[in-house]
């Protein structure tokens, strides 16, 4: 799985071609504890019957799971985006971009894992080298959008201290998957949402501002349940 993507290196764009050998969604990777608990609320009140002892999980995703689309296909309307950040390791260098973990929230409440599967990964098409964010990476913020009719309503909004930081992730990954993680996106798991996790909406957006060097990357799609069958 190949994905174009477009590299933000100070004022200049480069074209990137990454090729996606594995992946994994994170589950419950915040720094604050009491989120964590707070997000685990929110996903049991949604039916899921899923307790993880240890966290955080990673959640293995077939590779080709993922898009740069602006519309995806779903089935049903119980789906809802988690506004999140990717890590894309390449061979010499670490991309970070805007990501939506697209989950089905009706098959989530009997495994996650599965229901992993049966929606993509989105991603922004530019993305960012992580050495230039690195430094401040913590006062980046992440804000997420679903739409209610025509208007965007904010759905989630937290700095990315809130999550667990990349070096970590990629740490903690490491010593879960065998092999080298050349060829990795790892999706960071999501903070809560503002009012609590719902987002069934037609469309879903999101984004990291970054304040310091006065730039962003984002994702925005439309969601289109499969309804033109009769059953």
């Amino acid at each position: 799985m190949r994905l174009n993507l477009i590299l933000l290196k100070g004022r200049k764009k480069q074209k990137v071609v990454f090729e996606v050998k594995r992946m994994v969604n994170g589950g419950y990777c915040g720094r604050n504890q009491e989120e964590i608990r707070r997000h685990m609320e929110e996903v049991r009140k949604l039916g899921s019957t899923e307790v993880f002892d240890e966290t955080p999980v990673f959640f293995p995703v077939v590779k080709d799971r993922i898009t740069l689309k602006e519309e995806i296909e779903v089935v049903g309307n119980q789906t809802s985006g988690e506004g999140e950040f990717a890590i894309l390791i390449g061979k010499d260098r670490i991309y970070v971009a805007a990501a939506s973990d697209h989950t089905d929230r009706d098959l989530e409440k009997k495994t996650i894992l599965k229901s992993k599967q049966v929606t993509p990964n989105i991603l922004s098409k530019e993305v960012w080298d992580y050495e230039d964010v690195k430094g401040h990476w913590d006062e980046i913020l992440m804000r997420a959008w679903v739409k209610e009719g025509e208007k965007k309503k904010l759905y989630q909004e937290a700095k990315l201290k809130a999550l667990l930081p990349p070096d970590d992730l990629m740490r903690i990954v490491k010593e879960k998957v065998r092999g080298d993680l050349k060829g990795m996106v790892i999706l960071s798991g999501t903070v809560g949402a503002i009012q609590g996790v719902s987002g069934f909406s037609d469309y879903f957006e999101v984004e990291l501002i970054d304040d310091v060097l006065r730039r962003k990357v984002g994702c925005k799609y439309d969601v289109k349940p499969i309804d033109w069958i009769k059953y």
